[in-house]
């Protein structure tokens, strides 16, 4: 006889388990005429874990199946997993290339529905010293100020910068705007001494490096 997965879990370890399998173990319940494993097969088929737990709770209690309790449920799954992720990120990260930038700050900016820009300030070692969000909403609405990118990298005494901003419509490809803006603040930073060494466009859990592209020579 199968065992199901919590009984699964509870032998084996969640380790075992598929992404449905986790799922149905925290629903606990299904609906109406079926099961919780079919429930969550069924929430998972056109949509990935990550694009689930960040919906919202409107969103999700319109799919059959899911009230209140259950969309809650799955929120809470989204919260906790973007909490211990952001509680465990090293100090000062090293960031050192296009894979590590984005590795760094993919779960936090994925997960947004509005465009975030921010800019990282680093030392001599490409590690991350702080970062200020420049500007939430859109880049073409809330237009970065070159003047803010280097006010907060002096204040910091940082060495070199990099921009990261994410599109929310999950498309990592540059606009116009975003390379007008990144070859703007990479010139003022050739002439101020503090270099922009990237920036890295995050989509839906894919990303661009304009300095990869060429954009920024």
């Amino acid at each position: 006889m199968e065992l199901r997965p919590y009984e699964r879990c509870m032998k084996e370890g969640p380790a075992v388990l598929n992404d449905a399998e986790l799922l149905a173990v925290i629903l606990r319940t299904g609906s109406v005429g079926e099961n919780s494993v079919e429930l969550a097969a069924s929430l998972l088929q056109n949509r990935s874990l990550p694009d689930l737990v960040s919906m919202k709770r409107s969103e999700l209690t319109k799919i059959r199946g899911i009230g209140n309790v259950k969309a809650v449920q799955i929120q809470c799954i989204g919260e906790m997993a973007h909490r211990i992720s952001v509680r465990t990120r090293p100090e000062k990260p090293d960031l050192s290339s296009p894979e590590r930038i984005a590795g760094y700050y993919m779960d936090r900016l994925c997960r947004e529905k509005r465009e975030q820009v921010i800019v990282a300030m680093l030392n001599n070692k490409c590690r991350l010293i702080e970062e200020t969000v420049l500007s939430i909403g859109t880049i073409n609405a809330s237009p970065v100020s070159v003047r803010e990118v280097f006010v907060e990298a002096l204040r910091n005494d940082a060495v070199e910068i990099i921009l990261v901003h994410n599109h929310p419509s999950g498309d990592s490809e540059p606009s116009a705007e975003d390379i007008s803006i990144t070859k703007r603040v990479a010139e003022a930073g050739r002439i101020i001494g503090i270099p922009l060494i990237d920036h890295i466009i995050i989509g839906d859990h894919e990303y661009c490096s304009l300095r990869s592209r060429g954009i920024m020579e």
